[in-house]
């Protein structure tokens, strides 16, 4: 069981989260909206996996399923500089692996994400545990606005680009780090205090074989049901793409470790950039391990994680 009776005020921990909900967003949303002794001031969306008005629908389906009051608020409908290339290929036209869930007819809350995010990291300096798992448009907006908010942040944790290993979009990019290759520079570039995990994470520990779903879902609460049913299309991907027995879930390790930083059990401070173009390169997050650019290291980069316990955070989120 997630809940608690109750906290004191002073113990919370404030997140926001910014995601282009689809269907591994909904479980890392589920997760951080059930876990205890966090307050998630909004969450924002930006277009990404679906198009930003379908994410901000999926969005709020999974708030109203956890039984929570957090605002959902749209955000940018398109990358900074290039049209959006969605991905209702991986996990469904409806992003939610088209099950016939009512994803439409809701109304988010007043305000541009953008906006939003830059009023919550002023109104809690130094508190605000920023969370992405889309393409970073939403934020590299908001520092394009207020540079100055590059120092607010508690932390900004991304599930973004990969840290060592290949992408899923080409040889080299991660989808959310492609699909707006030039937001993703400014974010890697703006001092903000960052924390990386890459899609090789979810590759390597948060792969979720199909008898481990079928445990999940033999939890039988709405939330288990839901989890394991929304990937029907990302688990047709990860079979024939990917290349996988199951369905990995990047946003949600990602949420975890922010959530519980220890399942992070490797990580290093290194230099991290990206590449905005060519015939491979766009979108490819370049890690330098070995320090050879002698360029400070502005990111700490998730290498390994626990699996287990990963696992078990996943298990007592859809827990009643």
């Amino acid at each position: 069981m997630m809940e608690v009776k109750s906290v004191h005020a002073d113990a919370l921990r404030r997140f926001l989260i910014d995601t282009d909900t689809a269907s591994d967003d909904a479980v890392a949303l589920l997760m951080a909206l059930r876990y205890p002794v966090i307050e998630i001031e909004a969450i924002t969306v930006v277009a990404g996996n679906v198009p930003v008005e379908q994410g901000t629908q999926n969005a709020l389906y999974t708030v109203e399923l956890a039984g929570k009051r957090v605002p959902v608020h749209m955000g940018l409908a398109k990358p900074l500089l290039r049209p959006l290339e969605s991905a209702e290929w991986v996990h469904g036209q409806d992003g939610m692996g088209d099950i016939g869930l009512p994803l439409s007819g809701k109304t988010p809350a007043p305000g541009h994400a953008v906006d939003v995010i830059i009023d919550t990291l002023k109104r809690h300096p130094g508190e605000v545990t920023v969370v992405t798992l889309g393409p970073l448009t939403n934020l590299a907006a908001a520092l394009i606005r207020e540079p100055g908010i590059a120092k607010l942040p508690k932390e900004v944790i991304m599930m973004a680009g990969t840290g060592q290993g290949p992408g899923n979009v080409t040889p080299l990019a991660e989808y959310n780090v492609w699909v707006d290759p030039e937001a993703a520079k400014i974010v890697f570039a703006s001092g903000m205090p960052l924390k990386l995990v890459g899609w090789d994470v979810s590759r390597g520990y948060a792969v979720i074989t199909p008898e481990e779903a079928q445990a999940i879902r033999a939890i039988d609460t709405p939330y288990a049901r839901f989890v394991v049913d929304i990937q029907a299309a990302l688990s047709r991907f990860c079979r024939t793409v990917t290349r996988l027995e199951g369905f990995n879930l990047p946003d949600p390790i990602t949420v975890a470790i922010a959530l519980e930083p220890e399942i992070a059990t490797v990580s290093r401070r290194l230099f991290v950039d990206v590449e905005l173009g060519g015939e491979w390169g766009r979108g490819q997050t370049v890690v330098d391990h070995l320090g050879v650019t002698g360029r400070d290291p502005n990111v700490e980069v998730v290498l390994q994680a626990d699996r287990r316990r990963f696992l078990d955070l996943l298990r007592r989120s859809v827990q009643d």
